[in-house]
């Protein structure tokens, strides 16, 4: 069975972008557009990995990662940031990576790889 990866990003461009990248290697895809709606689909859809912007409207991915990271369930897995916002690197603890924007998709999924134990 296909690990399941959420994009969380307000740039439709970028989720269409990083679903391609995803679906080439094998992996099942959910999306949203803003924290508020991340945090439905990722309780009902439970996924494996989680790509984060931190920008966005309706709940920002600070937002979104500090409710997360009070579940102990939801808060073990692995996130892998994709911002250009300044001090990207703070807003996540541990994160599996840190992209800013565009995107190299050969370091992207190896950093996916990384994150799933898939190396």
């Amino acid at each position: 069975m296909a690990k399941k990866i959420l994009v969380i990003d307000d740039e439709a461009d970028v989720r269409t972008f990083l679903t391609a990248v995803l679906r080439k290697n094998g992996y099942e895809t959910v999306t949203a557009d803003n924290g508020r709606d991340a945090l439905e689909v990722l309780r009902q859809e439970r996924p494996d990995l989680i790509t984060l912007d931190l920008m966005m409207p309706n709940k920002s991915g600070t937002d979104f990662y500090r409710q997360v990271s009070r579940d102990e369930e939801l808060s073990k897995i692995p996130v892998i940031v994709v911002s250009g916002t300044p001090g990207r690197h703070l807003a996540v603890k541990d994160p599996v990576a840190v992209f800013d924007k565009p995107i190299d998709p050969i370091d992207f999924i190896n950093a996916v790889w990384e994150g799933l134990g898939e190396e």
